[in-house]
């Protein structure tokens, strides 16, 4: 951490939470350059603090991002992550109904947990159906840590959710996964952890 500091004197100029998360952004990728894509909604720390204090729940779209959050962290503030990709029931719903099982899960997840924080990692089309719950007053996230990857449909997903009015943290463009995910998840638990 000593030497993202060092290499990346910019980071002096973020507020202590925010610099904390990008750190273990830049330390997950082994990028330098990556904290230049980070974008934090003006509430996002402070939302997604209260609601670690308050033991709400992570929703995950992929068992990668759920994975990587340090469960002992979790344990401390009676937290629990979920992910339902790998649910047989929303498999075959997903087949049936020609959406990814990343989306179904997520929009489940969602359902059965009002009010929970929400990490998509890895998969676009997890981002555009909570953004579609949001347009239609079905769930209101905490806060979302989105940082879906790739060629089609994450920069646009993510642009998507920072025009949504819910606190977040978002890696803009095509770069992030589910790595990116969870290291910024446990850097909030780690800075609840410290202030708690």
């Amino acid at each position: 951490m000593a030497i993202i500091e060092e290499q990346v004197p910019e980071l002096a100029l973020l507020p202590f939470p925010e610099r904390e998360v990008v750190k273990r952004a830049i330390h997950t990728t082994g990028d330098l350059a990556f904290g230049r894509l980070i974008r934090f909604h003006p509430h996002a720390v402070a939302a997604a603090l209260g609601a670690i204090r308050a033991g709400r729940p992570w929703l995950c779209d992929v068992n990668m991002v759920r994975t990587g959050i340090n469960g002992g962290r979790l344990a401390r503030f009676g937290m629990e992550a979920f992910c339902l990709v790998g649910d047989p029931q929303v498999a075959r719903d997903a087949t049936a109904l020609g959406t990814t099982r990343a989306a179904l899960g997520l929009s489940r997840a969602c359902a059965a947990h009002p009010g929970a924080l929400v990490a998509v990692g890895n998969a676009p089309t997890a981002l555009f159906a909570l953004c579609e719950l949001i347009d239609q007053g079905l769930f209101r996230p905490e806060m979302v840590v989105a940082t879906a990857v790739g060629f089609v449909g994450a920069a646009e997903s993510k642009d998507l959710l920072m025009e949504k009015g819910v606190p977040y943290i978002a890696v803009a463009g095509t770069r992030g996964g589910s790595t990116v995910a969870a290291a910024m998840v446990n850097a909030l638990l780690g800075l609840a952890a410290r202030e708690a």
